[in-house]
């Protein structure tokens, strides 16, 4: 994973969000609380209840990481209590079980059920991206604020009970307290790829607090997720408006660059990107990103520019190298992305991604038998990587082998049963077979989970044999 917080929108949805285990399995291991919170006279039924799932969920993540740090690798990680806390607050969901309210007391119980060694990979993953973890730490700091903020206001407010003021601020601390905990069930929605329960997540962090920019900024990343363009572009442009912080500002630009790329308008990415390096000049990766943008727009002197100032500002940085392996990648120079990725080895033996996309660039330039020992390569250092048994998949059904190919899918969709570009390539393959009923089923599978290509697919001479099903012109007819 990247270490960088300013990486493209494109390169965090591959080595993020699309690879963040699914945290219930059989070795799940469920943590339960319960909380009572004794209310005031300022305190209604809401209120109350924002405050006890608050201190419920405060209880459960503490012991969540208290756990990780006996149990699991999170102890090399070099983190704070309240780092972990932080971070597993963006990727486990906290579970209400019962609730109670007599008018005086509200009493929760509640729980967070996930497989800790899993927590503690995607802990690993998460920690290495900057800007998620400022995102997280930054809500988690205000929703402990908040907490003592209210405590305090209820304090004053057993005095001077009339304080229209205090109350006012009351009310909107516990608005503002609710928001935070809608952040962070967005956060883990986008991580587990769900983005339009992301989106309504932070709809209603938004509504609760409209100054919440970290919350803007991930519902534009959740609106892309689904390429819903222009509702991307508004939130991103929201965040640029507000100028709250150039750590706000340069992912906004960086998200709003990669919405300008899918739309085709390349100059306007080159700009955004341009601002981006502008606000932090020695930062490799913008550079790269601004280089893929030139590249696609044409201006190849540009491009290679960029790349060379990526490379003379980092030389040794596996994070770069990366980056420009997956630049070379997505412009079809598979030999320079080799080249990369074996720099990236070089300086990193154990970087999953580098042998990943080096089996991806193989595969596209036909070395199959090297493809598939770098994919090998890649499962070794992570079982649970699901893009390699993809890609050994692929490549497998390429060569005619279905039946193996099937295997391979069968245990990527286990790993990331949300994976709508596995689900059309098992699609694809079933269509090779001529079978029709479970082509259609698993397109059918593929709409349910958003994916919105099927003319392309469509198009594809993999699926001749079955474009003319009923079923299958029902699908693209949806």
């Amino acid at each position: 994973m990247m270490k960088s917080s300013l990486i493209g929108i494109n390169l965090i949805f591959i080595l993020l969000v699309l690879f963040i285990p699914n945290l219930v399995s059989a070795e799940s291991k469920t943590f339960i609380k319960e909380y009572t919170y004794q209310a005031s006279e300022a305190d209604s039924k809401l209120s109350s209840r924002v405050i006890a799932l608050e201190q419920v969920k405060r209880l459960l993540l503490e012991e969540l990481g208290t756990y990780l740090e006996s149990h699991t690798e999170v102890v090399n990680f070099q983190l704070t209590k309240d780092q972990i806390t932080a971070l597993t607050a963006g990727i486990v969901q906290t579970k209400i079980i019962k609730e109670k309210w007599d008018g005086e007391r509200y009493w929760m119980q509640a729980k967070i059920e996930a497989d800790p060694n899993e927590v503690a990979k995607s802990v690993d993953s998460l920690r290495k991206d900057r800007q998620s973890t400022k995102e997280l730490e930054d809500i988690r700091k205000k929703a402990s604020e908040l907490t003592r903020e209210v405590e305090k206001l209820r304090k004053e407010l057993k005095v001077v009970k009339t304080d229209q003021n205090k109350i006012a601020r009351y009310n909107e601390a516990i608005r503002e307290l609710s928001a935070t905990d809608w952040f962070e069930k967005g956060k883990v929605f986008i991580i587990s790829r769900n983005f339009s329960e992301a989106i309504n997540a932070m709809t209603n962090a938004i509504q609760l607090d409209p100054k919440n920019e970290w919350a803007y900024l991930n519902r534009g990343l959740a609106y892309r997720g689904l390429n819903a363009y222009q509702e991307s572009l508004n939130d991103y442009n929201k965040v640029i408006e507000m100028d709250i912080d150039v750590i706000v500002e340069i992912p906004a630009y960086c998200g709003r660059a990669s919405v300008y790329e899918a739309l085709g308008k390349y100059q306007n990415a080159i700009d955004d990107m341009t601002k981006v390096i502008e606000r932090n000049p020695k930062d490799p990766i913008n550079y790269v990103q601004r280089g893929r943008l030139y590249k696609k727009s044409g201006n190849n002197q540009e491009a290679e520019n960029d790349f060379n100032k990526a490379f003379a500002l980092t030389p040794k940085s596996a994070d770069a190298n990366l980056s420009l392996a997956f630049a070379y990648l997505e412009l079809g120079n598979y030999e320079q992305a080799i080249n990369s990725c074996d720099k990236t080895i070089a300086l990193d033996p154990k970087n999953i991604w580098a042998y990943y996309l080096r089996g991806y660039s193989y595969d596209k330039l036909g070395n199959t038998d090297r493809a598939i020992k770098e994919y090998d390569r890649t499962i070794e250092l992570d079982p649970n990587n699901s893009t390699a048994y993809h890609g050994r998949g692929n490549i497998f059904r390429k060569l005619g082998y279905y039946e193996r190919a099937l295997i391979e899918y069968n245990k990527g969709i286990i790993i990331n049963p949300r994976d709508i570009h596995l689900m059309c390539d098992i699609a694809r393959l079933y269509a090779l077979k001529n079978d029709s009923i479970k082509a259609c089923e698993w397109l059918r599978e593929s709409i349910e989970n958003g994916y919105k290509e099927l003319e392309l697919i469509r198009k594809d001479s993999d699926f001749r044999n079955i474009k003319d099903a009923p079923c299958f012109r029902v699908i693209i007819k949806k």
